[in-house]
């Protein structure tokens, strides 16, 4: 199936108001390109609850710090359309940054509560960014649903929050992280691991997996659990940014484990920063 490629915010307005006015819903599935597996998971689940489902491909500069990676995002956008094709896409919304962030553009989306700690300690722009950027596709493109990973939690949390606040009406879904056979979580940072870097970079999936173990078997102390885990990647020499429990809904700390909570991890390996998170 040949996909549409739309590059400017109003086509994509024009695009879906016609979907609309035919009765048909819209779905989206944002990304940064450079798809795998775990992306076409995402527009194979919109595409389920959907009549038409738009992936739209931007990598957002507003939410990269400066020292952070932007310029060596991998990108391979005849290869992502395709792959977005194969997998149910029926539409790719593709704007420049200039489209995006015109001249003299001013105003971002700022997340309170979700966007403190962990990533949010680390990149303190980065939620702020997405944030930004989200609404600003949800704008464009005007589904009814959209599809994102659980891989990056703390970012779901953040989406959900806000279109819950600003009264978006779309309705969020989250599928869970997709893995390699050996739990490695898909990443399109994968591609820059090297070969003993990425049997290092196992030492996440295994700890975080070692910790749900910890939980099924009656551990109840998530600094404790998170201790382990970070000790874990980091003996497998990986430099942790952080290891926490949290609680899955509002992401607040927890002082015990008495319901089902979250762990979410990030850490560095080489040039690579990964991030996984698991159910507990």
């Amino acid at each position: 199936m040949k996909i549409e490629v739309i590059r400017t915010v109003a086509e994509m307005q024009s695009w879906s108001g016609q979907a609309h006015s035919i009765g048909l819903q819209v779905g989206c599935v944002p990304t940064m390109g450079y798809l795998h597996a775990g992306h076409q998971a995402l527009i194979r689940e919109c595409a389920r609850r959907s009549d038409l489902v738009v992936m739209t491909l931007f990598v957002n500069p507003t939410q990269f710090a400066p020292h952070e990676d932007l310029a060596r995002y991998p990108r391979d956008f005849e290869g992502d359309c395709q792959k977005a094709a194969d997998a149910g896409a029926h539409a790719v919304f593709a704007p420049g940054v200039e489209e995006i962030y015109p001249p003299g553009y001013s105003t971002y989306v700022t997340v309170e509560e979700a966007s403190r700690g962990m990533e949010g300690a680390v990149r303190p722009i980065h939620f702020r960014g997405v944030a930004t950027v989200v609404l600003k596709l949800f704008n464009a493109v005007r589904p009814e649903v959209a599809v994102f990973g659980e891989k990056d939690y703390q970012q779901l949390a953040v989406i959900r929050r806000m279109v819950a606040d600003l009264e978006l009406g779309v309705r969020i879904v989250g599928l869970p992280t997709v893995r390699e056979p050996d739990g490695l979580a898909l990443s399109s940072r994968n591609v820059y691991l090297k070969p003993d870097e990425r049997e290092r970079a196992l030492s996440i999936s295994r700890a975080l997996f070692a910790a749900q173990a910890e939980v099924q078997a009656g551990a109840t102390d998530p600094k404790r659990i998170a201790g382990d885990a970070a000790a874990a990647i980091a003996e497998a020499g990986l430099t942790v940014d952080y290891v926490e429990v949290r609680d899955p809904d509002t992401l607040a700390p927890l002082d015990a484990i008495t319901a089902p909570a979250r762990i979410l991890a990030a850490a560095r390996i080489g040039s690579v920063r990964l991030i996984d998170n698991m159910a507990i």
